[in-house]
């Protein structure tokens, strides 16, 4: 059992990622400052950092960063930390942003993303036009589905039919989205945990979806080529 133990090898930590850490809160501590909550997800933050919180594109410096009380000069994925932030109060900054390195990729809002999602539990069929609330990682928004660009089949992933008129509960779709606020997510593939989202509707899940590509935000062009769709 013991040696069964010891072979089980660690989770690899993305530590080689751009940073990305959504934020699950942000206080006003009195002789400190402000300071956002969040699980670092990707990347590694460190006291001296400038970060960019998206999707509102605000850059600070990171005067220090603190796990269960204490203060540490990094945090690793899986880490939940708090961090002093300069010059920035609680009113820039709030639950469901995201903080990423100025200097390393930093996240920008989506425009437009395109998912694949599995209908669980809806009622109706969903039609172009459609606008739930959207969970992904800690953010809330309520997103339109813009196009239902195809239906797959659940078994093979395979493509049954371009441009539906609806899907129903137990079907598999590609489709496009639309933030209706602005929203910082990312393909699936190159950061998993800000990929992946539920549908809510009516206090229930109503479908579940990863991010294949992402259409980012023209106004900011850090990421090189503004809006530029990125691939998974």
């Amino acid at each position: 059992m013991l040696e069964a133990l010891d072979a089980i090898k660690p989770p690899n930590r993305p530590t080689e990622k751009p940073l990305r850490l959504p934020l699950q809160d942000v206080y006003k501590i009195g002789g400190i400052g402000t300071v956002p909550v969040g699980r670092v997800e990707t990347g590694i933050l460190k006291p001296g950092m400038n970060v960019t919180f998206a999707p509102v594109g605000l850059s600070t410096d990171v005067k220090s960063v603190e796990m269960h009380h204490e203060q540490v000069q990094e945090a690793l994925p899986g880490d939940n930390v708090g961090f002093n932030v300069k010059s920035l109060s609680i009113k820039d900054i709030k639950r469901g942003m995201v903080a990423g390195d100025t200097n390393k990729s930093p996240p920008t809002g989506a425009e437009t993303f395109t998912a694949q999602v599995i209908v669980m539990n809806h009622p109706n069929e969903i039609r172009e036009g459609y606008t739930p609330v959207l969970d992904c990682h800690t953010a809330h928004v309520a997103c339109r589905f813009d196009k239902l660009l195809e239906k797959l089949n659940r078994r093979t992933n395979q493509k049954e039919e371009d441009n539906p008129k609806a899907i129903k509960s137990g079907d598999a779709a590609v489709v496009q989205l639309k933030p209706t606020k602005p929203l910082c997510v990312e393909p699936f593939g190159e950061f998993p945990p800000l990929g992946r989202f539920a549908v809510r509707d009516m206090r229930q899940t109503v479908a579940v979806g990863v991010i294949k590509t992402v259409a980012y935000a023209v106004a900011d062009a850090k990421k090189g080529a503004a809006g530029a769709a990125k691939k998974k």
